[in-house]
């Protein structure tokens, strides 16, 4: 029975939706011939020295088949070749705008580690072929496998507030694309519910702009699933995404979805959204207008995005992992 060894980087805050919580629910449904274990490595992923240490630290810690499930990348050339492992859950790393950090980092996060793993795993086709354009790797070696929306997001109906809408926004970081939501709905009788810490430009632009706003910080998963069910509609425009889970969780409460029309957003969105361009303001507060007064729109909206998200299940997740395993085994 081989062992999984689950490595993870230690986290730099807390967030409400973690790798770790993706992958303890793959372990904790892996088939009965898989046994797993969770390592947290002891340093936070920062310079030289502590990346080394950290490398060193996953190798004597090695099981049968060894998976980094997150941004610690490097460690794959430490560990043994044929029993590795990576997941890559995106390639936003590749925008960083210093070329210096561009360059280690398609080195020793795409090039090294890929060719340093015996398997890749990816979470859209998107980040496939972002991975493919920087390491020029055998397609066959990376495998799409997608993240899972929680069961315990289920529907929920509510009456939409024609009067003043609630907006749920997930995220503050610079791909989240919050500055130009706040611009877009500058205009539209709405509330804003943003959950992620708010940088001091995104607080002045919501004074600024006389926004009304609510605004959470590290919010369990219960609570951030009570955010779904108070909103009526999700408006999630990143520039950026190597999935977009938000996306699925409003699907399944049964909220309407605004999101962007690029990045992996499409592929996980399927027909069951308002897509919209995330980098025009003009764009994104026409479709927020469009998806609040069409009643119509809206509930074809909810009732092909809750059919959707049932596309993303655990099982599926955990059974595309399990190959994986399975397949490294064998070849071993």
């Amino acid at each position: 029975m081989p062992k999984i060894v689950y490595f993870y980087p230690k986290p730099r805050t807390n967030r409400n939706y973690s790798i770790p919580a993706l992958f303890s629910a793959v372990q904790e449904n892996l088939p009965e011939k898989l046994s797993s274990e969770a390592i947290t490595v002891s340093k936070r992923s920062n310079g030289f020295w502590k990346r080394v240490l950290i490398a060193w630290e996953a190798r004597e810690k090695q099981g049968d088949i060894n998976h980094i499930t997150g941004d610690i990348h490097f460690i794959t050339c430490l560990l043994k070749r044929r029993r590795t492992v990576l997941t890559i859950h995106d390639c936003g790393f590749m925008q960083h705008p210093s070329p210096i950090a561009r360059i280690i980092f398609k080195w020793f996060w795409l090039k090294l580690p890929v060719c340093y793993s015996a398997a890749v795993s990816v979470v859209s086709e998107v980040t496939k072929n972002e991975v493919i354009k920087y390491v020029q790797c055998h397609p066959d070696k990376i495998k799409v496998v997608y993240n899972f929306v929680s069961g315990n997001f289920t529907c929920c109906p509510k009456d939409f507030n024609l009067q003043k809408p609630t907006i749920l926004h997930i995220g503050t970081a610079p791909n989240k694309n919050l500055e130009r939501l706040i611009k877009a709905i500058a205009v539209i009788p709405c509330q804003l519910h943003i959950i992620g810490k708010l940088s001091r430009v995104q607080l002045r632009l919501l004074v600024e702009y006389n926004i009304d706003y609510i605004n959470n910080t590290n919010l369990g998963e219960e609570e951030v699933l009570q955010a779904y069910r108070e909103c009526d509609l999700l408006c999630f425009i990143s520039t950026l995404e190597g999935f977009g889970l938000p996306i699925l969780e409003a699907q399944a409460v049964g909220r309407p979805v605004i999101t962007s029309n690029l990045s992996a957003m499409p592929e996980v969105a399927g027909d069951g959204a308002y897509f919209t361009d995330p980098f025009n303001v003009d764009s994104i507060r026409q479709a927020i207008t469009t998806v609040s007064s069409d009643a119509a729109l809206r509930n074809k909206l909810i009732e092909r995005g809750y059919e959707n998200a049932k596309r993303f299940s655990l099982d599926k997740t955990v059974a595309g992992y399990s190959q994986i395993y399975f397949d490294i085994w064998n070849r071993r």
